[in-house]
């Protein structure tokens, strides 16, 4: 073994497939758990993180600081998972598609009791805030974070860094690749870490990760099955997906029977067919998709497959734009496969978050006929009151389950202008070009009457719309294209029954005008390396309720770069180009903070 003060030691830990999770001690006893949520902001689930067997709700041992704040992963074991979806089966529920995306489910319920009946695991890896230091190496911090009570994602190594080919590095590296499908968990891949706590104070953090780690991710896994089908499906914006129905296999741990072909174009340069033999991966260990037909075991009768013309759901002419892999069913509002989707977005978590209007709900009320448009749901319960059966005497609801949807209907009712834009499904608006749109239109009024203008693009609104960074041409005319058509114009007037919000069945938020008088309204802010008063997501999140653009990369039209220790390239590219440089002091005095 080198001296380690002059060698370079990592630890080697496999990277668990699950769900981000930080959670809060103080004086020993868990006060809070948060998620990563939006990435703004996290989301509280103190009283589910209570129900994991696996997070200790008080601190084993001694020597704990009084505040620590530890990080780790919920996952599911792949036979926990196995199990819950065969007891999702028998119940005739829908299946899971992955451990991960069952870990992030029972996590995020509203019900802790539905949390504790989900196999919820979890590993811690790392810290955060801490009220003093808890080792001088991660290994020591690891050893520590058992002896508090903690499970950590093992089998881990602590291995030397300095040979010259890596043989140390790729042979941990290997180890756990063998592993692998015996660790009984999911993982994608290994992370190293530099030994020395102090060294990784000195490496610092880039504008997404630290400088001191990397993650070495593992090849998907792969199996061969056969296509018994392909069936295409639309997405909530039109989108005509095919997707192969495949004789079920295991692939990584996960039971996999359906599969994407992407596009028309796909299935034609890989030539894929029905009763096509094929090797699936799963992409990112997650979404399974074909890469390679076996040909020589192609079936004799063998076709090429046709892509349809017409929806498979409402009959509406399926058209592809012009050098565009993507194809569209016609049918808007019309076509039950996108209403549904679209409503489902409509009420989903970052648009209206309606609670109790998921999608065992949704496709409830849209069979009934009662939810056929957004308008609808915010006049179900006038519509209740009229009817000869009303809510609470369904099977399974009652006065008190028809109460709080109502109530969480209500509370829907006033919402802000981004989430109102970003609720309306617009092709390529996302919740940050909603926020782009909010913070240079402002007010629903100014937006509504601007995109009926922009229809034409060499209008004054039209070239306003493309004045604003971030939106190019191809969004901006998917845009204007939603204003085009009379149906969506039509629930926007039914909607804010007039465009000052007055007498309107919902109330859209102006965008925070209150901030315009903030010195940092309008500019495009940076930030790079470590922040010590706040998060780098917390920053952020400052910045934009107070009208900045927080920008990922440094260019000439940056007003501000925030430096904090570990800040590298984006500091050296600003002062080439000459911006305003501010360490983390100055920015608080900028924005009335310090």
């Amino acid at each position: 073994m080198h001296d380690p003060k002059r060698s370079i030691e990592l630890v080697g830990e496999p990277k668990i497939d699950g769900l981000s999770c930080s959670l809060r001690y103080e004086k020993g006893f868990l006060v809070l758990g948060l998620t990563r949520g939006n990435g703004i902001e996290g989301e509280d689930v103190t009283a589910n993180v209570k129900t994991i067997k696996d997070i200790p709700r008080k601190l084993h041992g001694k020597g704990w600081p009084e505040v620590l704040e530890v990080r780790g992963e919920v996952f599911m074991s792949d036979e926990d998972f196995l199990r819950l979806n065969e007891q999702q089966e028998e119940a005739r529920g829908k299946l899971f598609a992955n451990p991960r995306n069952a870990a992030a489910g029972g996590l995020r319920q509203l019900d802790p009791e539905v949390t504790a009946h989900r196999p919820l695991r979890f590993f811690a890896y790392a810290w955060g805030e801490v009220s003093a230091p808890i080792a001088q190496t991660q290994w020591e911090a690891r050893h520590k974070l058992r002896e508090w009570g903690f499970r950590l994602n093992e089998p881990s190594g602590l291995v030397e860094g300095i040979d010259s080919d890596c043989t140390t590095l790729s042979g941990y590296y290997e180890k756990i690749l063998v592993q692998r499908s015996s660790l009984g968990f999911s993982v994608d891949g290994v992370v190293m870490k530099v030994n020395r706590l102090d060294w990784q104070d000195r490496l610092g953090f880039d504008s997404r990760s630290p400088r001191w780690a990397i993650a070495w991710k593992f090849p998907p896994e792969q199996a061969p099955t056969v296509i018994r089908s392909i069936v295409v499906q639309i997405g909530r914006l039109g989108r005509a997906t095919p997707v192969a129905n495949l004789a079920p296999i295991n692939v990584g741990g996960v039971l996999v029977s359906r599969a994407t072909l992407h596009n028309q174009d796909e299935i034609e340069r890989k030539d894929i067919r029905e009763g096509d033999t094929v090797i699936i991966q799963r992409a990112g260990d997650v979404i399974p998709q074909v890469v390679e037909v076996v040909k020589d075991r192609r079936p004799a009768q063998s076709r090429p497959y046709l892509f349809p013309t017409q929806c498979p759901v409402c009959g509406s002419t399926l058209a592809r734009e012009e050098d565009a892999a993507e194809t569209y069913c016609t049918g808007g509002l019309f076509c039950q496969a996108q209403a549904k989707e679209r409503l489902l977005h409509f009420v989903s978590r970052n648009a209206f978050d309606i609670e109790g209007l998921g999608e065992k709900n949704i496709r409830l009320f849209y069979e009934k006929g009662l939810i056929r448009t957004p308008v609808d749901i915010f006049t179900l319960e006038e519509r209740d009151r009229r009817s000869e059966q009303p809510l609470s005497t369904w099977k399974g609801w009652g006065n008190t389950s028809a109460r709080n949807l109502f109530d969480a209907i209500s509370r829907a009712r006033t919402i802000s202008l981004d989430r109102f834009i970003h609720a309306l499904g617009i092709r390529q608006v996302g919740e940050a070009t909603a926020r782009l749109l909010a913070r240079h239109y402002l007010t629903l009024k100014n937006w509504r009457q601007s995109m009926e203008a922009a229809v034409d693009p060499e209008s004054e609104a039209g070239k306003g719309l493309l004045s604003i960074n971030g939106i190019g041409e191809s969004m901006a005319e998917d845009i204007v294209s939603f204003f085009r058509e009379p149906q969506n114009q039509g629930v926007l007037d039914k909607l804010c029954a007039s465009r000052d919000n007055s007498g309107s069945l919902v109330t859209v938020r102006d965008f925070e005008l209150s901030n315009m008088a903030s010195p940092i309204s309008g500019k495009t802010v940076v930030f790079t390396g470590k922040m010590e008063t706040m998060s780098r997501s917390e920053a952020k999140a400052h910045a934009e309720r107070s009208g900045a653009n927080v920008a990922s990369s440094v260019s000439k039209n940056t007003d501000y770069v925030v430096t904090g220790p570990g800040a590298g390239s984006k500091e050296k590219e600003a002062r080439k180009l000459g911006l305003t440089i501010l360490s983390e002091r100055e920015w608080l005095e900028l924005i009335g903070k310090g």
